[in-house]
């Protein structure tokens, strides 16, 4: 509880809910063990439940939900005002509603098995102050989430600037999957993250230019709608294992949860929130992708569509994105980059130090330079079609960057050189 915060009034020991095992001592530890009861307790925006937690704290706000302790009047006039601040409070019908929407599920909170679960997946949970939580949630405010379960690499998440989401149809066109995997492996080569939903489609072709073009710590994400114990679909899950293997794949749902059509709505959310611009490559009139572009637009991201043909069913969602003024068209990586760094900060920020060896470099060795991966090495046809180049400018532009010793040859193939301003 917050200092000088009313308590709740305790429940008499004979009027008690039992306890939900494993909640001890008030430490991180228990902070952690009450946010994996409440992942599992309430559906993802519970929009009663998350201002419950912001009033109370998670481990009251779990004492509360599952009837150990009372909430006061104070404490409910406080979670109406977070509701109201947050627009959500024309379904708030008071916390013994939302108790008795609960009460079903409480016989089932087990967190401590939940968090075995994910060790033995060679997973973890994290919650907010973590090193590895995402800064960039915090913009969803209200909704941002209790926590998130994580099969992948454990490195820091990569800024809002370095990540786009790409997300679309799940029955792509063959358009729509070429322009996909152009635009995975392209943000790839420059060290972008690349965000999707790991389903058919789109997002799969997002997936795996990723995978291929990735240069970063963290060459994709994949944000699931049901349980990361479980690859879903099971047609991905190679994809999805190698996503794991080479990334992450993360979910706000524990281990067990069904990916039910409210939680891919929901999940869209934490995919938008993650990106500094989220992109749809092909969308039908009403497809779950636009449901991300407004998530993203309502957060203040970038958002931004790809033009199809005029007679393509999977394009009417992204002509209606581009006629209602809410997207910006885009037609290669380059245009995705400059969004992406009109997020936040400046993408030149992230490069101050190179400030020194990159004066005098005209504009399109500044290009080239972005496109050299890091770890890999890239051909100069390769690096054409990422940099946007003709071969001949490529080859002459290498040998600039080559002499300045910021690129290097390997074997023929390129990549930038460990040189630093």
């Amino acid at each position: 509880m917050t200092e000088n915060h009313p308590l709740p009034r305790e429940t008499p020991p004979s009027e008690a809910a039992p306890s939900v095992r494993g909640i001890g001592t008030a430490d991180r530890s228990k902070e952690r063990l009450a946010r994996a009861a409440l992942s599992r307790l309430m559906e993802p925006q519970d929009a009663a439940g998350l201002a419950l937690v912001q009033a109370a704290g998670a481990v009251d706000g779990l004492r509360i939900a599952i009837g150990e302790l009372l909430p006061g009047p104070e404490l409910e006039q406080e979670v109406s005002s977070l509701l109201v601040d947050s627009g959500v409070s024309a379904a708030w019908a008071g916390l013994a509603a939302a108790l008795r929407r609960w009460a079903p599920r409480i016989p089932n909170l087990a967190p401590d098995r939940d968090l075995a679960t994910m060790q033995r997946l060679g997973g973890r949970m994290i919650i907010p102050g973590d090193p590895m939580w995402p800064a960039q949630l915090a913009d969803l405010g209200l909704h941002e989430p209790l926590c998130l379960w994580w099969r992948g690499l454990e490195v820091e998440f990569p800024p809002l600037r370095r990540v786009v989401a790409l997300v679309g149809s799940r029955d792509s066109t063959s358009y729509g999957a070429s322009v996909t995997g152009d635009f995975a492996y392209g943000l790839g080569q420059r060290g972008y993250s690349v965000v999707s939903g790991g389903a058919y489609g789109i997002d799969a072709h997002a997936h795996r230019g990723a995978l291929t073009g990735g240069t970063s710590d963290m060459p994709t994400i994949a944000v699931m709608a049901g349980g990361v114990d479980r690859y879903y679909p099971s047609g991905n899950e190679d994809l999805l294992r190698a996503v794991a293997n080479q990334g992450s794949v993360i979910a706000e749902v524990p281990p067990g949860s069904a990916p039910t059509r409210y939680r891919f709505l929901q999940r869209n959310r934490i995919i938008a929130a993650l990106a500094g611009v989220t992109v749809v490559v092909e969308a039908r009139w009403r497809s779950g992708a636009l449901n991300t572009a407004h998530h993203a637009e309502s957060i203040g991201r970038g958002v931004a569509t790809v033009p199809g043909s005029i007679h393509s069913a999977n394009s009417a969602g992204c002509h209606r994105l581009l006629r209602d003024g809410g997207a910006v068209c885009v037609t290669d990586v380059g245009e995705i980059a400059e969004l992406a760094g009109s997020s936040g900060e400046a993408l030149a920020a992230d490069k101050e130090s190179d400030a020194s060896d990159h004066d005098g470099l005209t504009l399109e060795d500044l290009i080239l330079l972005d496109a050299l991966p890091v770890r890999s090495t890239s051909s100069v046809e390769k690096l054409a079609v990422v940099a946007g180049l003709s071969p001949e400018s490529v080859r002459a532009g290498l040998g600039r960057l080559g002499l300045l010793g910021l690129a290097v040859s390997v074997g023929g193939a390129w990549k930038r050189s460990g040189k630093r301003g």
